[in-house]
């Protein structure tokens, strides 16, 4: 009697069990690292709008900087930011203020935007700036 070669069903049942277990945590993992780049995207846009928002003001005269601040002058909901950037992040709002007053001038930039997980994320930046 000829002895036959090939794998019991046992055998194939372990392999494919093994198998979907090592193709679910890597599908697990690439998932997970794909929001992981989504949030790393939106600070990364976030801080490059509140440096342009801040090198912007910081470029503009000094005298009367601190009333269009508190005025809002430099304030930016999603509608007004598109035209400014190439990109916006979700609900979008960038606001400004004064957080130290005189000379040299404090001011400080949020921006604030919704995740996918519709948690409300921000990122502040302040600088101080004067006239000198």
């Amino acid at each position: 009697m000829k002895k036959r070669e090939g794998f019991s069903l046992s055998e194939l049942i372990l392999g494919v069990a093994i198998l979907a277990f090592t193709l679910g945590s890597l599908l697990s993992l690439f998932i997970h690292c794909y929001f992981l780049n989504e949030i790393s995207r939106n600070l990364n846009v976030a801080t490059s709008h509140a440096s342009s928002i801040l090198e912007y003001i910081r470029s503009q005269p000094f005298f009367g900087l601190e009333e269009k601040i508190n005025n809002g002058e430099y304030n930016y909901n999603n509608s007004e930011i598109f035209p400014l950037f190439n990109y916006t992040l979700n609900n979008e709002t960038i606001t400004t203020s004064v957080t130290q007053t005189g000379n040299p001038l404090g001011i400080k930039v949020r921006v604030s935007w919704l995740e996918r997980t519709n948690r409300t994320r921000f990122l502040d930046l302040e600088t101080l700036t004067t006239d000198y």
